[in-house]
């Protein structure tokens, strides 16, 4: 019986926080999209990924060659 006095008390502010940020996240806009999303994954991208130099500068246009590297 000594345990719903701390329970009790503590499952309603559970219940008031869990409220709070659910009242947030209307009001901030985080359900007013719901599908947007879901369709851009599938928006086919039309331009040409970016070559490795430019992602990674100090990578080399091409792979070593192993006659480069030398025996072994």
């Amino acid at each position: 019986m000594e345990t719903l006095y701390l329970l009790i008390p503590i499952s309603v502010v559970l219940v008031f926080l869990i409220g709070l940020a659910f009242w947030w996240s209307l009001r901030s806009g985080q359900f007013d999209d719901l599908e947007g999303p879901a369709y851009r994954i599938l928006m086919d991208d039309d331009s040409p990924p970016a070559p490795p130099s430019a992602t990674f500068p100090d990578l080399p246009e091409t792979p070593p060659d192993d006659r480069e590297r030398g025996p072994g």
